[in-house]
């Protein structure tokens, strides 16, 4: 698969050749959901912890006498109908993380850049690098790429000029290419790659 390499300036600047393996495959719901499922569940805290009956704090005196009084019948203020009372079948802390086998989080990733391509919002930079950093070049810069989601993904983990001006934008990342991930490739409208990103994705995934 053949695509244009384009400045920040949106010139073209050279031509590209895209390992079809990994930007030519046809899209997967199924693989996708199951990645990002594993991705978000290992974000998941899972420290939220509500009180049973045991331990809540207070008297264990029977409210009011069984009968006579014309109410239902009660056996303790701390029941969960009481106000102040526990939580029945509430959550408690627990692990939410799962295994997924690497080929699948692998081929998730594949389908995840190719989905990208299909949908022609995949972008081949040739460098990052700009000569200042300063938020409103920055916000011209995308505006003339017609970006107003994007992901950029370099093939480094160096923090510049570039990072720091963008990192003030709204709805805008940067990503080393050890560090992309599916979640992110589709919570963002655009995916822009360098062609240093390109080459490192196609060794890791080929």
């Amino acid at each position: 698969m053949k695509t244009s390499v384009i400045t920040l300036e949106n010139k073209k600047a050279s031509d590209i050749d895209l390992n079809d393996a990994i930007f030519g495959l046809e899209l997967r719901k199924d693989i996708l959901h199951r990645v990002v499922q594993w991705q978000l569940a290992k974000r998941r805290a899972g420290t939220h912890s509500t009180k049973t009956i045991s331990e809540i704090s207070g008297t264990t005196k029977k409210p009011f006498k069984q009968k006579g009084t014309g109410r239902a019948r009660q056996g303790s203020m701390r029941s969960a109908q009481m106000r102040g009372g526990s939580t029945t079948f509430g959550p408690k802390p627990r692990d939410y993380t799962h295994s997924l086998p690497k080929k699948i989080r692998k081929l998730g990733l594949k389908i995840a850049l190719s989905q990208k391509a299909a949908e022609g919002k995949l972008r081949i930079v040739d460098t990052l690098v700009v000569k200042k950093g300063k938020t409103k070049d920055m916000v011209n810069t995308l505006n003339t790429l017609g970006l107003t989601s994007a992901l950029f993904v370099r093939g480094d983990n160096a923090k510049d000029d570039f990072t720091h001006a963008v990192s003030n934008i709204p709805y805008m990342d940067v990503l080393p290419e050890g560090g992309l991930n599916v979640y992110d490739i589709l919570r963002h409208d655009t995916l822009v790659l360098t062609t240093h990103a390109v080459k490192s994705l196609e060794e890791r995934l080929a």
